[in-house]
């Protein structure tokens, strides 16, 4: 049997979870399965996943430092 170009993923995901991704995604004109491909994409591009794991959560950036890597990343606003 010849390898197929694409394949069926089949997985089990809380409905309340799906449905609220599901209109989130809506918005941005995508649909899950296009999510998930962009997701598989991003892992084989970067060779890890595309956001960060951890037990403890990285603490959220100061108005003020936000500016400054708004700033250091773009240039002065």
């Amino acid at each position: 049997m010849a390898n197929p170009s694409t394949m069926i993923i089949k997985t089990r995901v809380p409905s309340r979870r799906y449905r609220k991704a599901e209109k989130v995604l809506g918005k941005l004109g995508l649909k899950p399965e296009d999510a998930f491909n962009m997701m598989l994409a991003q892992i084989e591009l970067r060779e890890a996943l595309p956001f960060e794991v951890a037990v403890q959560p990285t603490p959220a950036l100061s108005a003020e430092d936000q500016a400054g890597e708004w700033t250091h990343a773009y240039g002065a606003y």
